[in-house]
């Protein structure tokens, strides 16, 4: 019991770090090596831990909405209603997102930001990191023999998880400079 609890507690703060944190899935695949947890509850722990970790990260940055410019909050506002507007939409990309191995954190910001409802969101990763949890941990059997701390150096040093998380951030910083209103067809009072 011990060890599950261990598990939830470093994926759990693992995804509670705003950017540059190691990859949960390599923390997953070495914590499971290392300790022969069975999979289905090594990725059903680290699934719901990932989830509440991003969810608690997307609750933090929404507090952060009221430490910005009006100008800020009106465009991540109008960012907000469009997500809201096109929830299919929505779901789908967040679903594809979700499945993809592209870092999440900024997708939570971004959504904690914008004001979007949590739950449906939160719910669409949890099932997509359970799909891409047990992909990686059903094919661990391939970097079986790297330790943790190269698993962590590399994705801390990697030219391209950095240029991505970098990336990311742009994209984040962007999104509060877009007037969404205006370009969505909606009307913007200080125009």
């Amino acid at each position: 019991m011990t060890q599950f609890i261990l598990l939830f507690v470093i994926v759990l703060g693992v995804n509670l770090i705003p950017a540059f944190g190691p990859p949960t899935w390599a923390v997953i695949v070495v914590y499971g090596l290392s300790t022969k947890i069975p999979v289905v509850p090594l990725v059903f722990v680290s699934a719901v831990a990932a989830a509440l970790g991003r969810f608690a990260l997307a609750h933090a940055f929404r507090l952060l909405r009221t430490k910005v410019s009006a100008k800020m909050r009106r465009n991540l506002a109008g960012a907000g209603k469009a997500l809201e507007k096109h929830k299919h939409g929505t779901l789908v990309g967040l679903g594809l997102f979700a499945l993809s191995p592209l870092p999440s954190a900024q997708l939570f910001e971004a959504a904690g930001l914008t004001g979007v409802r949590l739950i449906k969101f939160t719910a669409a990763f949890f099932v997509g990191r359970i799909v891409t949890y047990s992909v990686y941990v059903g094919t661990a059997k391939s970097i079986a023999k790297a330790s943790m701390g190269s698993a962590f150096r590399h994705s801390l040093t990697s030219p391209v998880g950095i240029g991505l998380q970098i990336v990311m951030m742009g994209l984040l910083v962007a999104l509060t400079q877009i007037d969404w209103e205006k370009h969505l067809g909606g009307t913007n009072k200080d125009d």
